[in-house]
């Protein structure tokens, strides 16, 4: 398999934090340039990477198969579909595209040009989902018939950045619902209709910092939440099925390890420590015990990506599936502005 020559734009913190490091080390793949406003130091960082500073000129010189976008969520759009256009088969972070409207442009072109669009939903290969995931393909819970997912921070301070100014596509349920609805929907599949509360909680807060959104299924409820004034004490998972229940706190290493400026595949990648617990009840009396956790490594998202384009391997994260994940968030915040419950659109 000849090596995916990549190009990153935007060397924020997604890029330089995340995108950047993993792309640098996933067999197969090459950070072949870097597109940035820093692009001078960002190629410091990585200096087998061309540094640009405008992506037309990356397309002139042809040096990128593939290129990740790792820019504000308004910019997706015209970044992705420019990139499609210049034939770039493309990845997007997450949230797609600032609505489900763009996203579905964006999945006709790519089709119509033969190109792999993807979007970057990491945390499918966190430690815990993995472990949930496996948990539940054996039937230890029995029937799932509710499941909480939460992703908390404690943040009091509202930072000067664009991810918690007012604007299109800022706030948590954009930031981190993302993470939860794809999540969801990978576990269960579309509900039948969410109802949503969406609330900007902190003072001096512009955009969304908090999410309740309620998922109905014919035969469970699923509940998303985030916040940014939760200092601890939530579960990130608590399912409750007909034989047992499982409870797991903590989050996934990977993104912390990447902070601490540790490189994918350093002994303890993709290794949490917390380890979930399952509780069932016999004769009377609460029996727990501790589920091993499986590695989680966010480069198996890349390398799965680059098989997809050498040799049509399924697309880790397809756009249509990013599409569903975008009808979810878009329909949550029409929920939580009509204050009622909406019934997931017929296809």
């Amino acid at each position: 398999m000849s090596t995916l020559k990549a190009a990153l734009i935007g060397y924020g913190y997604a890029g330089k934090t995340i995108h950047a490091p993993l792309l640098a080390h996933t067999p197969g793949i090459e950070l072949a340039a870097i597109v940035s406003s820093k692009a001078a130091a960002a190629c410091a960082d990585w200096p087998q990477a061309r540094p640009y500073t405008d992506a037309a000129a990356l397309y002139a010189d042809g040096v990128a198969d593939l290129v990740v976008i790792a820019t504000p969520n308004d910019t997706h759009f015209p970044l992705a579909q420019a990139a499609l256009q210049a034939g770039c088969h493309v990845v997007v972070d997450k949230p797609f595209t600032a609505t489900l409207d763009e996203a579905r442009t964006l999945l006709a072109l790519a089709e119509s040009r033969g190109l792999i669009l993807s979007v970057f939903q990491n945390r499918r290969w966190d430690a815990d989902f993995l472990t949930l995931k496996a948990l539940l393909e054996r039937g230890e819970a029995g029937r799932v018939v509710q499941f909480e997912s939460r992703f908390d921070r404690y943040r009091p301070e509202v930072r000067q950045r664009w991810r918690e100014q007012p604007g299109l596509a800022t706030g948590i349920w954009y930031d981190l619902g993302p993470h939860l609805a794809d999540q969801v929907l990978q576990l269960f599949g579309r509900p039948e209709a969410v109802f949503a509360d969406l609330a900007v909680l902190r003072d001096g807060a512009g955009a969304v910092d908090h999410f309740n959104v309620l998922l109905r299924y014919a035969d469970k409820r699923v509940t998303l939440r985030g916040g940014t004034l939760v200092s601890g004490g939530a579960p990130r998972f608590a399912l409750h099925g007909t034989r047992a229940s499982y409870v797991k706190y903590g989050l996934d290493t990977q993104e912390t390890m990447l902070k601490e400026g540790k490189q994918p595949g350093c002994p303890g990648w993709g290794c949490d420590p917390v380890p979930g617990t399952l509780i069932r009840q016999a004769d009377g009396r609460e029996l727990c015990s501790e589920v091993p956790m499986l590695a989680g490594d966010y480069r198996r998202y890349y390398a799965a990506l680059a098989a997809t384009v050498a040799s049509g391997t399924p697309n880790p994260v397809s756009a249509q599936e990013a599409i569903d994940v975008m009808t979810l968030i878009e329909l949550a915040a029409a929920s939580a502005a009509k204050r009622r419950e909406l019934c997931w659109p017929a296809d």
